[in-house]
Order: structure tokens, then C-alpha cells, then sequence
């Protein structure tokens, strides 16, 4: 019982963290359609939290099509993907204990 409730719990709190990630992918693309100040804090972290990601899937995959980078589109479906798949699978185990 003990075990099922911590599943659970750590379901909820992936589901969570997964979309508070997909609406910084969301604010730090329409960030960048009216050219932000560079020194912004709250640029400065959008930044720091999407780049690594944005730089890791541009290596594997040519994301600039037609002058639109679709870094972000393709971020925000292997998170859907990933929230969709890992929860629903940690959801099933506790159903199965």
C-alpha cells in the first residue's frame, strides 16, 4: 500500500514537472518573436533552461525549415510522448500492486 502511494505520488510530480517544462518551451519560443533584451532575468533563464535541450535536438535533427525552427514543436512532443508513456505506465504499476 506504502509502495503503490509513493508510485503515485512520483507520477503526480513527474506529470508535473513534464508540463511546467512544455509552457517554458512555450514562453521561451514566443519570447523570441519580439527580439527579448539579452540581459532580462527572466529571458536569461528561459535560455538556460531551453538551450541544452534546444542544442541536444538540433545535433540529431535539422530543425530549421523554411527560416522556422521546429527545435521547439519537436521538444514539446517527446515531452507529451514522454508524460503520456511514463505516467500512465507508473499509474499502471500501482494499479497492478
Amino acid at each position: 500500500m506504502v509502495i503503490s502511494t509513493l508510485i503515485e505520488a512520483l507520477a503526480q510530480i513527474l506529470h508535473m514537472v513534464i508540463n511546467i517544462y512544455i509552457w517554458v518551451v512555450i514562453i521561451s519560443a514566443l519570447i523570441t518573436w519580439v527580439r527579448p533584451d539579452p540581459y532580462n532575468p527572466i529571458v536569461q533563464v528561459l535560455r538556460r533552461l531551453t538551450e541544452p535541450v534546444y542544442a541536444f535536438i538540433r545535433r540529431y535533427v535539422p530543425t530549421v525549415i523554411g527560416g522556422v525552427d521546429l527545435a521547439p514543436i519537436i521538444i514539446i512532443i517527446g515531452l507529451q510522448f514522454l508524460d503520456l508513456f511514463a505516467v500512465k505506465l507508473l499509474f499502471n504499476l500501482v494499479n497492478a500492486l
